[in-house]
C-alpha cells in the first residue's frame, strides 16, 4: 500500500469522525431520557446537530464524499434525529397519555421515511441542492426537542434559564405536544419544500448589512443565555413558514385554474 493512497483513505477518515460523534451523542441521549436526565438528553441532540452540520462540509471540503459516508450519515441521523427525540418526547411528556408510545412510534417511523426518500432523490439524481423535499429530520427533531428542553426548565423552577415570553407561551404550547409530534411527523414526509441554506441561488456572496449583522448579534446573545428558546422559535418558524408559502402557492394555484 503507497503512502499516497494511505493518506487518501486518512481524508476519507476524517468526514466520518463527525458522523460517529453524531451517533456517539445519539445513543447517549436515549440513555439520558431513560434515566430522566431530560435536560441532558436535548443538549446531546443539540450537539449531534453540530457534527451533523459539519460531516458533510468537511467530507466536501476534503473531497473526501464517498457513498458509504453518505449511508452512515443516514443512519447517524435515524438514531440522533428520529429515535433519540421520539424516547425524550416519550419519557418528558407521551408516557402517561392513551396514544403516546404510538405517536412517538410515528415521529421515529416518519423521520426513517423521510431519509430513505433523501437518500432515494439524491441517488436518483433527483434532489436539489436549494430545496428539501419534506421538513429536514434535524429541524424537526429541533423544533420536538427544544420544546421538550424548555418546558422542563419551565417545570422545574419557572425563574430558570427560559426566555421570559416563553414563560407565556410554553405552557399552552406544551399542552398540544401530542398534536405537534404527529405535524412534525406529517411535514417530514411531506413534499413541502423547505430551503437548504447550501448556497445562494445566483453563486454570489450575500452582502452583509448592518440590520442583518445586528440582527445575528442580538440572535447570539440571546442564544447564548436561552438556547432552547431560540432553537424552538428560529426552527419552529423554518417549520411554518415553508408550510405557510406552501399553502399560499396551493391556494393561488386553485383559483388561476
Amino acid at each position: 500500500m503507497n503512502l499516497q493512497k494511505v493518506k487518501h483513505m486518512g481524508i476519507v477518515t476524517i468526514p466520518s469522525l463527525f458522523t460517529i460523534g453524531n451517533i456517539t451523542c445519539g445513543f447517549f441521549s436515549i440513555l439520558a431520557s431513560f434515566e430522566g436526565d431530560f435536560a441532558f438528553a436535548g443538549f446531546l441532540i443539540f450537539i449531534a446537530m453540530l457534527f451533523d452540520a459539519f460531516d458533510g462540509r468537511v467530507a466536501r471540503m476534503l473531497h473526501a464524499e464517498s457513498s458509504f459516508g453518505v449511508e452512515m450519515d443516514s443512519l447517524a441521523d435515524l438514531i440522533s434525529f428520529c429515535t433519540a427525540p421520539a424516547f425524550l418526547i416519550y419519557f418528558i411528556a407521551l408516557k402517561n397519555t392513551p396514544f403516546g408510545a404510538p405517536i412517538s412510534f410515528i415521529f421515529m417511523l416518519f423521520g426513517a421515511i423521510r431519509l430513505a426518500k433523501f437518500n432515494v432523490l439524491a441517488n436518483s439524481g433527483k434532489g436539489s441542492k436549494q430545496y428539501f423535499s419534506g421538513l429536514p429530520t434535524p429541524a424537526a427533531a429541533a423544533v420536538l426537542v427544544s420544546l421538550a428542553v424548555s418546558y422542563n426548565a419551565f417545570a422545574l423552577d419557572g425563574a430558570g434559564r427560559v426566555l421570559p415570553i416563553a414563560k407565556v407561551y410554553i405552557p399552552y404550547i406544551f399542552s398540544g405536544v401530542s398534536l405537534i409530534t404527529v405535524g412534525l411527523a406529517l411535514l417530514m414526509v411531506s413534499n413541502i419544500p423547505y430551503a437548504a441554506f447550501k448556497s445562494s441561488p445566483t453563486g454570489q456572496k450575500r452582502k452583509v448589512t448592518l440590520s442583518k449583522f445586528l440582527f445575528l448579534a442580538v440572535l447570539i446573545v440571546l442564544f447564548i443565555k436561552y438556547p432552547q428558546d431560540i432553537i424552538f422559535i428560529v426552527f419552529g418558524l423554518y417549520a411554518l413558514i415553508g408550510l405557510i408559502i406552501a399553502m399560499v402557492r396551493k391556494f393561488m394555484s386553485l383559483h388561476i385554474k
